[in-house]
């Protein structure tokens, strides 16, 4: 595979709300990384994200950014429809590509990419991020050590109440699937099963529905997945995004031989804790979150492609995360 000599210098093609904090800031916030231009259609918002974020070059054209000399290293935060010609295009042209979540509509366009990838010798990073933060290593450490005994069920459950979406999905990436694959499960449930993934390998059985319940829009607001992992490890997850206000929840419990353990996935950007109860006892663990949220990805992607480190999550790895989400539309 390629190696990245010396800095990475960024461009980003899709300069929209999570390059604000999520990410953007931490490309010149960690060592051996810049931000050097970003892209987006629209000139006065390329502009206006360049200026207030010190960054000198800006573009209309994702080719003009993927040429540019300056730029060694991409970072796609497009809607999920564009992901393969953008990674395509910068693999061609011999740039390591670190790729927003989910990594592309279908598991069909993933796998081009891991083809191109192959075929360029050229990295690429799918932006799982939590697996970099401190709440997801804790849980994952404590499967491995058995904390509450071998694992035997996994329970999760996101209910959300419907958000005031404007009726035409064009207007709103999240509930076009053309431009996400889906709807808003497309969006929040990569993040959730990857990290289940990520603790407990790839699952051999799976079986998944999915409902357009509320039909304001022409994408599926209920899902719903079964999978058993190994060591016949059996996960339930239902999602739901036309729930009322009191009904809403996000919770995610690992049952053991001895105890279980419960969290969340998405309740706070600031803090978060994990909940272990074991043989009578309960006992908190509380967690903070960096500001910018990628920080921990990202330097274990800037490491990667300057050949230091191992991929902190591959497209085979989100290819495996995208055919369980493809298993809920079957």
């Amino acid at each position: 595979m390629h190696i990245v000599k010396g800095s990475l210098k960024w461009g980003i093609i899709g300069c929209g709300d999570v390059c604000e904090v999520k990410s953007g800031p931490a490309f010149n916030k960690v060592a051996e990384s810049s931000l050097v231009a970003v892209m987006r259609r629209d000139e006065e918002k390329a502009k206006d994200y360049a200026q207030r974020h010190t960054v000198p070059k800006y573009y209309t054209d994702a080719t003009q950014l993927i040429e540019d000399p300056d730029v060694n290293a991409i970072y796609i935060a497009t809607p999920p429809g564009s992901h393969e010609m953008y990674a395509l295009q910068a693999m061609k042209a011999g740039k390591p590509v670190y790729i927003e979540k989910p990594v592309a509509l279908n598991s069909q366009a993933c796998q081009n990419m891991i083809a191109a990838s192959n075929k360029y010798k050229i990295p690429a990073t799918v932006a799982h991020y939590r697996r970099g933060l401190s709440l997801f290593k804790s849980v994952k450490a404590h499967v491995e050590r058995q904390t509450i005994g071998q694992i035997k069920l996994v329970l999760l459950k996101l209910f959300q109440s419907p958000k005031p979406h404007t009726s035409e999905a064009s207007e709103n990436w999240r509930i076009n699937p053309s431009l996400s694959g889906g709807g808003l499960f497309n969006d929040l449930a990569p993040h959730q099963l990857d990290i289940l993934y990520w603790i407990f390998g790839e699952p051999g059985v799976m079986k998944g529905h999915s409902l357009n319940q509320q039909k304001k829009y022409n994408a599926p607001d209920v899902n719903a997945l079964t999978a058993v992992f190994k060591d016949d490890i059996l996960f339930q997850g239902l999602w739901s995004f036309n729930c009322p206000k009191d009904a809403a929840v996000d919770r995610c419990t690992i049952i053991g031989e001895t105890g279980e353990m419960t969290f969340s996935f998405f309740t706070s950007f600031d803090k978060a804790s994990l909940e272990i109860r074991c043989n009578g006892t309960m006992e908190t663990e509380e967690f903070s979150f960096p500001n910018h949220i990628q920080q921990p990805m990202i330097e274990e992607v800037v490491a990667h492609f300057r050949g230091s480190n191992k991929n902190p999550c591959s497209l085979d790895e989100a290819l495996v995360t995208m055919k369980m989400m493809e298993e809920t539309y079957t």
